[in-house]
């Protein structure tokens, strides 16, 4: 091979040394990274601080491709390039630089939000809501900062550029209306908090605990187990009704016995089921009244609160006082009455038989 053949100005042998030094540095990186990574996450399992979690997370980030851009631009100092090449070599580097750059600050504020919002879920889900937005936020500001400081390096008039984002920013959000009508909708869920990751809502006829609450949609997970996904435009016009923010639940409910029952019986029954209730350690009872006369029974309406909200507990409750009322009923010699209904006829009645 002959190394003395020029190459865009350069002898090939120089080219050659240059591409080897790039590679060179290109491996040194890659086996400082896995020895950083191997070491890091070894210490990482010893110790309960999170700084060794996020060095290795930002470590396993490293793109080596982005990193020979840098390195080959690095190599190639001391050849002489033509201007164009040169220039071009510089785009290169500044753009892999810059890149890997936003790739390690961009995974270090995903780490620390995401481990912020791990311990927020167990304290304030409205903070874990919260970073949702926070995140995206932050990451647009990231991504932002570092393209505007990339292109002044790169010799771009920044400000020229930024006003005609200005201009052009107009027919944007004209276009994209639908989407930044669902991402202002995010951040007023976010700041006036209308639910929270975990409520359990109703909107309209669907019902589900809220899952994730992003910058266009929310999901609900509903106690069939299917993810319902709303717009977030769409789940702020809607009718909502939030159960977690119930601090008691009222209870209404009716029975009926028979119109045999006496006068007597139907006095006491009020008593007989306020004291049910009332052991009830949940419970709160507010009233029971005879109501009303059915068709078919004579109905009493009782009211009470529950202390938790919690719809098991209250189901558990509810049970209990049923099965109280069962027994009472029974040692006081009250029936509950079911549909039924009494022919009088008028006159005497004939009944025929004949043998067969």
């Amino acid at each position: 091979m002959n190394l003395d053949v020029v190459v865009l100005q350069n002898p090939l042998s120089h080219w050659l040394t240059a591409i080897g030094l790039a590679l060179l540095i290109n491996l040194v990186v890659a086996l400082v990274k896995s020895v950083l990574v191997g070491r890091f996450k070894r210490l990482a399992d010893r110790t309960a601080t999170a700084v060794d979690d996020s060095i290795v997370a930002v470590a396993q980030r490293t793109k080596q491709w982005l990193i020979f851009l840098v390195t080959l631009y690095l190599g190639t100092q001391y050849l002489d390039l033509p201007d164009k090449v040169a220039a071009t070599l510089k785009v290169l580097a500044t753009l892999g630089a810059f890149m890997q750059a936003g790739l390690w600050a961009n995974c270090a504020l995903e780490f620390w939000l995401g481990r912020y919002r791990q311990r927020a879920m167990e304290v304030d889900a409205g903070a874990a809501t919260s970073l949702g937005a926070l995140n995206f936020i932050g990451r647009l500001l990231l991504w932002s900062v570092l393209l505007l400081v990339m292109l002044d390096n790169l010799g771009i008039d920044v400000t020229a550029l930024v006003a005609g984002l200005g201009v052009g920013g107009i027919a944007v959000a004209l276009a994209v209306q639908n989407i930044l009508g669902d991402l202002f909708a995010s951040l007023s869920i976010v700041i006036d908090k209308p639910f929270v990751i975990g409520d359990f809502i109703i909107v309209d006829e669907y019902m589900g605990s809220v899952e994730h609450v992003g910058l266009k949609t929310t999901r609900i997970r509903s106690l069939g187990g299917e993810q319902i996904v709303f717009s977030n435009s769409d789940l702020l016009k809607a009718r909502l009704r939030n159960y977690k923010r119930m601090y008691e639940r009222r209870i209404v409910f009716k029975f009926g016995v028979l119109y045999q029952t006496t006068a007597e019986q139907l006095e006491k029954i009020p008593q007989t089921v306020k004291a049910i209730i009332e052991a009830q350690p949940l419970a709160r009872f507010d009233r029971a009244h005879f109501a009303s006369f059915g068709d078919s029974s004579l109905d009493f309406e009782v009211v009470y609160w529950m202390r938790d909200p919690d719809y098991t507990k209250y189901m558990d409750t509810q049970q209990a006082i049923n099965l109280g009322m069962v027994r009472a009923f029974k040692d006081a010699g009250v029936d509950f009455a079911y549909p039924s209904r009494t022919l009088f006829v008028e006159g005497p009645v004939t009944v025929q038989t004949q043998a067969v």
